[in-house]
């Protein structure tokens, strides 16, 4: 089965082709440049590079979230796009699910973290467990603090994933003390090879996307929605 994977979700924009046995190629970069721009030439360069074309692709593959509001709306509706021309099917991966992954035989829990302004982080809890990998706690939008609170809770190991957490280590081992681990740079970075792989396991129990209805897991209104919103309260008052 062969495999497109796209990732714009945070500043990294990634993209993969692989299939079930082997990652024929793969790039990603992490420039906080236009993933708009530059991510359908990428696409072409790497379909050149390993002599694809893309109706030989058999699933797409894409981050769904949460991070970059427009970074996210690009890749997924490039990837809904492409599907429908095919009529593939499309597996959406959740980006942080996709950083945890890559750390999955860490022995203890793995809390992918994206920053969301305003002391608020995206976390989600995961660990392999007896050969089963599992979402120990659902992807979400928190206080750091507070998510720092069910963590200590747990009393027990939490490695801390993404490019984002060095701006909280402070106030993570504050919290955590000797419980906190850290991922080293090189594992940071979601990788879209990782995304087509997670999504390539969703499609073998048969979980797949509706490419009409599928939408981006964004976990919170984008500000202009929240100031929408606010306004249309005080109109109504």
């Amino acid at each position: 089965m062969k495999i497109l994977a796209i990732d714009t979700s945070t500043a990294v924009m990634g993209v993969a082709l692989l299939d079930e046995k082997k990652i024929y190629a793969e790039m990603t970069t992490n420039l906080r440049k236009n993933h708009s721009i530059r991510l359908m030439p990428t696409v072409a360069q790497l379909f050149d590079e390993v002599k694809w074309s893309p109706n030989e692709i058999d699933l797409v593959a894409v981050a769904k979230g949460p991070g970059s509001y427009t970074g996210v709306r690009i890749g997924v509706t490039t990837a809904k796009t492409f599907a429908w021309a095919q009529n593939i099917p499309i597996v959406g991966v959740s980006t942080l699910e996709t950083m945890a992954y890559q750390q999955h035989s860490f022995p203890g829990v793995i809390s992918p973290l994206i920053d969301a302004r305003r002391g608020q982080a995206y976390v989600g809890l995961y660990q392999q467990r007896n050969d089963s990998w599992s979402n120990l706690e659902y992807d979400r939008i928190i206080l750091l603090s507070d998510w720092l609170q069910i963590l200590k809770k747990r009393e027990e190991q939490v490695l801390f994933v993404g490019d984002d957490v060095c701006l909280h280590q402070t106030q993570i081992d504050e919290f955590l003390g000797e419980y906190a681990t850290y991922s080293s740079s090189p594992f940071n970075l979601p990788r879209p090879s990782v995304i087509g792989w997670l999504a390539y396991q969703q499609y073998l129990t048969g979980t797949v996307d509706n490419t009409f209805d599928f939408a981006p897991a964004y976990l919170q209104l984008a500000e202009a929605e929240v100031k929408w919103l606010e306004k249309q309260k005080l109109t109504k008052g």
